[in-house]
């Protein structure tokens, strides 16, 4: 199964056009296969209250770290209401083979509907090793390595670490496009050559990508 998350505020953008192209050829090479797509700027995830903390607590306290007993932690309307959020996310994210998330830069992060839907469905000690994550991106300026705003680069940088330290997955895919400000900052106009390099080369990637897994 492809789990294909899309978390940009717009509804036409650059990393849904480089995801969709990655669906597109994953749903083409796989045409038996399950396909689900949420998209997570039209319908938010709710940021996470208390009632979640005391699932995970329950959660670590009593080492229970497969998402199938997570519902044991269930113990008050609060905490019900709570896991009610939480279970069709974790579900979907549990049986994905392959977890495509569409996410640009916003304010050199992540977009915080993305954040909402990962503190979600993220509990202690919970691995999701030998699932595939690939990241469809798109950014206003270019953070790539040796360029001046690298070090300004909490996207990737974030999710990769998020990816290990929480799912124990190393090897996840980012392709993307950059520049996408110089269509319409006057100051970049004169990079926007350099951005239709970035996307045309982004969406053949994309299309490989997709194709191969």
């Amino acid at each position: 199964m492809l789990l294909h998350l899309d978390a940009s505020a717009r509804r036409s953008s650059f990393s849904r056009e480089v995801g969709d192209t990655v669906a597109a050829a994953w749903r083409l090479a796989h045409p038996d296969a399950a396909y689900v797509r949420r998209d997570l700027a039209l319908d938010p995830p709710p940021p996470i209250g208390e009632a979640w903390t005391e699932l995970c607590d329950y959660v670590l306290e009593h080492q229970i770290t497969e998402p199938a007993r997570y519902a044991e932690a269930v113990r008050t309307p609060e905490q019900a209401a709570a896991w009610a959020v939480v279970r069709p996310l974790l579900e979907e994210l549990v049986a994905a083979e392959t977890v495509l998330i569409a996410a640009p830069m916003y304010n050199f992060s992540v977009p915080a509907v993305l954040k909402a839907w990962i503190d979600q469905v993220t509990f202690p000690r919970m691995s999701l090793a030998g699932t595939k994550f690939v990241v469809a991106y798109a950014r206003g300026g270019a953070y790539g390595p040796g360029t001046p705003r690298e070090p300004f680069d909490h996207h990737e940088r974030y999710l990769r670490d998020f990816f290990s330290g929480h799912f124990a997955v190393e090897d996840a895919v980012f392709v993307g496009s950059e520049m996408v400000n110089s269509l319409i900052d006057p100051a970049l106009a004169r990079r926007r050559d350099e951005h239709e390099r970035s996307r045309a080369a982004a969406l053949e990637t994309a299309r490989k990508i997709g194709g191969s897994l």
